[in-house]
């Protein structure tokens, strides 16, 4: 029982029991970790990052789509990009008919020019970048170290280590320059573990890890905090191809997971909100495991 509810048990006496109970009951609910929050409904203008100017790679689906549009919904105006051209005109425009403010650019992390140009034009338009969530990333066909085509281990070492590298390249000057910012990076349970047959997907986010701790300590003199999440299994476009692809169910995946179950899209956009928030002004430097309990043990 919380400090609170222990004082509101001393204070409310007998006839307030019942409604403490209710409390109580609503505080596990929040806290189950089978039954995740629903996202935002509605946009509020005035909410947390309310003025924030915020930078978003791979969001034309996934992770990165459910990370606008909860920025969007908690009042952040968003400048996002990915390689999809209908599909992130069409999240761009969904977030502003559901009252947020969200702009599409085409870019691909992998080429230095574009990266340059998604931050360049989101200064040009906005002014500034308050936080950047680089969460672009592929995965590819699993296959064991002496099978992997070469042309593959380059493609997800330049799409999810070297697009994390470019972006903060070009982010942090500016960054600098207007006295401070925050990045949050994409990693994975994978950046932590060795598994079998996604050699080239474990080395790219073991790479991102290393990237985000190296910058952290170069950028906390300059007011700039830089983190990184790493989630487990979410329920994404990706996932989906990749379990169809090796003729695998949820079912039978989650069986080895702690709480049984895929993490939603929604769960890793609060991660990533939180550590991009004022709620997280101690923390830099650091992963946060978000894999329902699976690095812990």
């Amino acid at each position: 029982m919380s400090e609170i509810s222990r004082r509101q048990m001393l204070t409310t006496g007998a006839i307030g029991v019942a409604g403490l109970t209710t409390a109580i009951a609503a505080q596990t609910a929040q806290a189950n970790t089978q039954n995740p929050p629903e996202p935002q409904a509605s946009v509020n203008p005035n909410s947390r990052f309310a003025g924030k100017v915020v930078l978003i790679t791979g969001a034309t689906s996934g992770i990165g789509e459910a990370t606008a549009r909860a920025f969007a919904a908690e009042g952040a105006t968003v400048h996002f990009c990915g390689r999809r051209e209908a599909l992130g005109a069409q999240v761009a425009q969904s977030i502003r008919d559901a009252g947020g403010k969200a702009t599409y650019q085409r870019a691909d992390v992998r080429v230095e020019e574009d990266v340059k140009a998604f931050v360049n034009t989101c200064v040009e338009q906005y002014g500034r970048i308050d936080i950047a969530f680089n969460n672009a990333g592929i995965f590819m066909t699993p296959a064991e170290i002496q099978d992997i085509p070469l042309e593959n281990f380059v493609d997800i070492i330049t799409t999810n280590t070297v697009g994390v590298f470019l972006c903060m390249k070009y982010e942090i000057p500016q960054m600098r320059r207007q006295g401070g910012g925050n990045i949050v990076n994409m990693a994975s349970v994978a950046g932590h573990v060795g598994f079998r047959t996604t050699a080239h997907y474990n080395a790219s986010k073991h790479g991102v890890i290393g990237l985000t701790k190296a910058a952290a300590q170069e950028n906390a003199d300059h007011n700039i905090r830089i983190n990184s999440i790493s989630p487990l299994a979410v329920d994404t476009p990706m996932l989906r191809e990749s379990f169809a692809f090796q003729g695998i169910t949820y079912e039978q995946v989650v069986q080895g997971f702690v709480t049984k179950r895929i993490m939603t899209t929604h769960e890793m956009a609060e991660a990533a909100m939180f550590l991009a928030s004022n709620q997280a002004t101690s923390m830099t430097g650091m992963d946060l495991d978000v894999t329902g309990g699976q690095l812990a043990g």
